[in-house]
Formats: structure tokens, sequence, C-alpha cells
């Protein structure tokens, strides 16, 4: 029951951050979510979709997962996914609140934003992204299940996708701003 409440927790409070950022910009009239919207070369929109639909489904393949609490992982394994799942909510949180209005879900190929590379952006170009995977990863050691696993898979994969699609468009919006500061920062985590 502990593991179960704790993971109810991260999910709650990692939703929350997302959600509630995404009220907050759109109360300004900001539309934080540019997944699968609007006109993009099909790569892209393919890329998109396939990323919403597997960061949707793992959400609920996670609930599934913790009310069933079927998992025969050691509690030291479930202790160490519930850590992870701590410390992708904290850089998460941390990503989109230091990405001010910059913060979008999804290519926003019209919108106007400006380049973060202070506070956790130094240490990584991508701790969104980040933050989603040490969830993910942090869910499946504490209720590993095949499901759970090929859909963590998934979305990490769908993730990395969408990571590699951002750093072929933000060069032709920051040009050598962004180049310098992917020369200086790792995709994931560091400094080069």
């Amino acid at each position: 029951m502990v593991f179960q409440s704790a993971a109810i927790i991260i999910l709650v409070s990692f939703y929350a951050i997302y959600i509630g950022k995404m009220i907050s910009q759109r109360k300004r009239g900001i539309q934080t979510d540019q997944i699968a919207r609007g006109k993009k070369e099909r790569k892209l929109m393919l890329v998109e979709i396939f990323m919403k639909i597997a960061t949707y489904s793992i959400v609920i393949i996670e609930i599934i997962s913790i009310l069933m609490n079927t998992t025969n992982m050691p509690n030291g394994i479930r202790i160490i996914g519930i850590c992870f799942g701590i410390i992708g909510v904290i850089i998460f949180g941390l990503a989109v609140f230091t990405m001010e209005d910059s913060w979008r879900a999804g290519i926003p190929e019209n919108d106007k934003t400006t380049i973060v590379t202070q506070g956790i952006y130094s240490l990584s170009r991508n701790p969104a992204f980040l933050g989603f995977d040490l969830v993910y990863i942090g869910i499946l050691c504490a209720f590993f299940n095949w499901i759970l696993f090929f859909f963590t898979i998934l979305s990490i994969l769908m993730l990395h996708l969408q990571i590699l699609q951002e750093e072929r468009f933000l060069p032709t919006v920051f040009g050598d701003d962004y180049i310098e500061y992917s020369r200086k920062v790792c995709r994931y985590i560091g400094r080069k």
C-alpha cells in the first residue's frame, strides 16, 4: 500500500504540474499543447502523433499497474523506482517553471519563444523529457509487468524521437545561440 500511495502521489504531482502550466498559459493566451497540431511536415507529424498516443496510453497502463500491484519486484528495486519517480517530478517541475512562457509541448512552428539556457537548462537541454523518462522508469521499477515495460520503452523512444525533431528545429529559430548551447550542454544530463 505504501508503494501504491507513493506512486499515485508521484503521478498526481507530475500531471498537476503539466496541466497547471497549461491552464496558466492558456489564461495568458498561450497554446501550450502544440503536439500534432498545425501544418507540419509528415515525419514530424507522425512522430508527434505516435508520441501523443504512447504518452497518453502509458498513463492508463501505469494507473492499472499501480492499482493491481501484482509485481514481484524486490522492495529495494521498488524503493529505487519511487526515488526515480520523485526525482523525475522535481526535474520536470524545475524545467517547466524555468521555461516560463517559452514552454511548449510539441514543436511550436508559429510561436515566438525565447531560448532558455539558465537554471536546470544549464545541466540538460531536455530536462522536461528527462523528468518524463525518470517517472516512467520509476513506476516501471516499482510496479513491473511486461505490458508496462513495453509502454515505458515505447514512450521513452517516442520522446527521444521528439527530441531529435526539436534539435533539427531549434537552430532554425535560435540560430547560433542554440548551436553554441548544444555544444556546451548534453542532451539529457551533464555539461560537455
